[in-house]
């Protein structure tokens, strides 16, 4: 059976008529506006702020698009990956009824997300070395199965996933299959957005948070058909990306260039972790990582995480995640970091 997008979508949702602004009608950058009640004289802070965005961010989009080989209409930009997440479920998901499968251990958000819009979730847990197990995926799946969301590089393992078995989900399941790539940068496969025009039943998320610095602009990516990025922005709020938050990722993407060297010093300094963590005897393993952080299966992980914090030292226990049972995650920190996280192990005393 075919892919049929109108079919997946909430029969509601397509009724909707969007926010409209003037804004809408012209693009124009020059021109006396006195359309959205906005202050003429300024801003009391310094700079220009006084006037509403761009609601659509075209300036980025048009520039992304280049950075990553897609077309600008093919892209939706919301205040992290969360929003992208929520607007899923509520343009796709009908609350009480459907479902979403999730793979744990997996990012936390996709769970929070579908209990705050009271959608449904199936969880079908990852293998032992944390690959998935599209065999019982699918077999998971039902009619009112509406969203699989894939975490690769995953999180909180850190590990790459097989593509053959995101192909294999993607070839043999009719709703939408959510490939998280929040640190693909880190990774040497190629995105899925090289896949785009091949599943239109595809969406791949990416972020501005990690490999390009811009955490606190909180800014996502959504990359799927046109047809898909215009319901998300049918339900987004009208100026869901502020006119600051634009300016400085503008500024960033001018700067695309550099992401290869952070990502190269990323991982010098995560060769340089793993390697002082792999000699403290209470350390049983060090996951192998695609990402710009490490999972590391430790002797009383609580101790050990409760030692880091009284030393002013902040990682994230996991141990409490299904698979990740005495495990820590461990972000990789500047030289001085990493080295001041080492210092503090080598006095920890189990």
């Amino acid at each position: 059976m075919a892919f049929n997008l109108d079919k997946l979508l909430r029969p509601h949702i397509s009724k909707i008529k969007p926010y409209s602004s003037a804004r809408d009608e012209y693009s124009g950058k020059a021109g006396i506006f006195l359309d959205a009640n906005e202050n003429p004289f300024g801003s009391m802070a310094e700079g220009s702020f006084n006037r509403y965005p761009d609601p659509y961010q075209w300036d980025i989009k048009q520039k992304l698009a280049k950075v990553k080989n897609v077309q600008a209409e093919q892209i939706f930009l919301g205040n992290g990956s969360d929003e992208a997440i929520d607007l899923l479920m509520r343009a796709f998901c009908i609350p009480g009824q459907d479902n979403i499968i999730l793979l744990p251990p997996t990012y936390g958000m996709y769970e929070v997300s579908a209990g705050i819009n009271d959608i449904n979730t199936l969880k079908v847990n990852l293998t032992g070395d944390y690959q998935l197990r599209p065999d019982a995926i699918l077999a998971a799946a039902n009619e009112h199965t509406k969203i699989i969301f894939i975490c690769s590089p995953n999180n909180p393992s850190g590990n790459k996933v097989k593509r053959a078995d995101i192909y294999q989900i993607l070839d043999n399941f009719n709703a939408l299959v959510v490939i998280d790539e929040a640190y693909i940068d880190f990774s040497d496969e190629p995105s899925f957005t090289t896949e785009l025009g091949n599943y239109p039943n595809l969406l791949v998320m990416q972020t501005f948070s990690k490999a390009w610095g811009l955490a606190s602009l909180r800014i996502g990516m959504a990359f799927a058909s046109e047809e898909i990025i215009n319901i998300l922005n049918l339900i987004k709020p009208p100026y869901n990306i502020s006119g600051l938050t634009q300016e400085k990722v503008l500024e960033a993407l001018y700067n695309a260039p550099l992401i290869g060297k952070v990502v190269k010093d990323t991982f010098v300094e995560r060769d340089f972790l793993e390697a002082g963590i792999s000699k403290f005897p209470f350390v049983q393993k060090i996951y192998p990582s695609h990402a710009n952080f490490i999972l590391i299966k430790v002797d009383a992980a609580r101790n050990i995480y409760q030692y880091l914090i009284n030393q002013t030292i902040i990682i994230r226990d996991r141990s409490k995640v299904i698979l990740c049972e005495e495990c820590l995650r461990i972000s990789v920190g500047t030289r001085a970091e990493n080295e001041a996280l080492l210092k503090a192990l080598n006095l920890y005393n189990p």
